[in-house]
């Protein structure tokens, strides 16, 4: 964890070395602090088994690609259609595909 609480700011020892505490985080719209000391709940909980992991099986990986398979068959991304190429520059026939003429 830590990718929410922050470090920073702090000069390199005199022997290249360093030392770093933490320095930022974030709070909820509710005042308490986010994440510190129980981290954020999954939205579907998977449980690894040995026994799938043993067999090759990602159950994380595996549910939320399904998950979004599923999104995607519920609410499909609409094709948008490629306009006509356009001719920008004033070449012999230039007025044809421009629209101007």
């Amino acid at each position: 964890m830590g990718g929410l609480v922050g470090i920073g700011g702090f000069p390199q020892l005199l022997d290249g070395g360093s030392v770093t505490a933490p320095r930022y985080a974030i709070y909820g719209l509710n005042g308490d602090w986010e994440v510190e000391n129980h981290g954020i709940a999954p939205d579907v909980a998977v449980e690894d088994l040995p026994k799938d992991v043993a067999a090759g099986h990602d159950r994380q990986l595996e549910t939320s690609v399904q998950l979004v398979l599923d999104e995607l068959k519920a609410h499909p991304v609409p094709e948008i259609p490629i306009p006509p190429y356009r001719i920008t520059t004033r070449t012999p026939g230039w007025e044809i595909n421009s629209g101007v003429g």
